[in-house]
């Protein structure tokens, strides 16, 4: 996930004192290369992870369904946040100067802001798809097939991810009449605004944290009804043995699956609290007291957890998933592939 705000780590201080803070923030020597590899090895893990999942849906057509459209759209997000915000952004913070110019500046703030938002949005819209295949069964098994509903809640996200920011950063400087970045500095002129950066939190973060949580909360809880409920029928009336030893093998199939489901779910609520919680709470907090009670390098620290978290999705979502493991193998491993027998690689197509 994200790339998101890599003006963030540059903004909170005056004006002023800005300048001193960048110079600081350059490296040399043996610092300046290790923190080169370091990125450098980031960036592959994120395009390569993420281009495995774009690579594997677009191959198997299996994986064509409406809930793995939103699996795909978050690989591209964290693909996007691999192959450009952080390449553009390496010069930056190594140096510490900007020098690509304004123009590029306001893009490479907007594309970045866009795509953490996009990418905090997708996570929320997995969530509660999974909330869905076990809440409400039936129904959701009907519209897998239907690409379209998927593709309408995906526009909705890249839309929303774009209003949530990139007005601001366009027009901000029109608003106010003038310009708070000096020419060697690239960050967003609402920094300085502790109210807007509560308000865009409080969207982009809280609100998911929370909603993704109470999606988790309520598959355990559905779960752990039917497991209770389950337990009751066995002590209950007695059925034919046949019928009832084919419900309890569809019930007990559908309840592994949903403790599958929930297992990964609580995984994705405690990764996204990890990586978003500390930069969320540290850009509010410096908003307000611009910049003079948080240490920057605490910040910078916050603010390359957003990045890893685009480094671990790829891993986190589509590897909970048995249907992207099998379209991995084939991609990976054509050969040991081929030298599988038919009947195994038949019944495990079926699973």
């Amino acid at each position: 996930m994200p790339s998101h705000h890599p003006d963030g780590c540059c903004t909170l201080h005056t004006v002023s004192n800005w300048t001193a803070v960048r110079r600081d923030a350059g490296f040399e020597g043996p610092a300046l290369a290790l923190l080169s590899v370091i990125m450098v090895i980031l960036v592959a893990v994120i395009v390569c992870g993420n281009a495995l999942v774009i690579v594997a849906f677009k191959m198997d057509k299996s994986l064509r369904k409406q809930s793995n459209y939103f699996l795909l759209n978050l690989a591209i997000s964290d693909f996007l946040v691999g192959a450009f915000c952080i390449p553009v952004y390496m010069p930056y913070v190594l140096t510490g100067k900007w020098m690509l110019g304004k123009g590029l500046c306001k893009l490479w703030l907007v594309v970045d802001y866009l795509l953490c938002a996009a990418s905090v949005f997708n996570i929320v819209l997995i969530s509660y798809d999974r909330y869905l295949s076990v809440t409400n069964a039936v129904s959701y098994r009907a519209k897998q097939g239907m690409a379209h509903f998927a593709v309408v809640k995906i526009a909705v996200v890249w839309i929303l991810a774009f209003l949530l920011y990139g007005p601001a950063i366009l027009f901000w400087e029109q608003l106010t009449g003038k310009s708070r970045v000096p020419d060697d500095e690239c960050f967003a002129e609402f920094y300085y605004t502790w109210h807007f950066l509560l308000s865009a939190s409080a969207v982009e973060f809280f609100s998911p944290f929370l909603s993704v949580a109470f999606f988790n909360i309520s598959i355990y809880l559905n779960i752990r009804q039917r497991r209770l409920g389950s337990k009751k029928e066995s002590y209950g009336e007695k059925r034919s043995e046949s019928d009832g030893l084919s419900m309890r093998c569809v019930q007990r199939s559908r309840l592994r699956q949903d403790k599958k489901i929930a297992k990964s779910l609580a995984i994705i609520v405690c990764v996204f609290a990890v990586c978003w919680a500390p930069y969320t709470l540290l850009m509010i907090v410096r908003a307000a007291c611009r910049g003079d009670c948080v240490s920057h390098h605490w910040y910078e620290v916050t603010f390359w957890l957003l990045w890893l978290n685009s480094a671990i999705n790829p891993f986190l979502y589509p590897l909970c998933h048995s249907s992207f493991r099998r379209a991995f193998f084939k991609i990976l491993c054509p050969r040991q592939r081929s030298t599988i027998p038919l009947t195994v690689h038949s019944s495990s197509t079926h699973r």
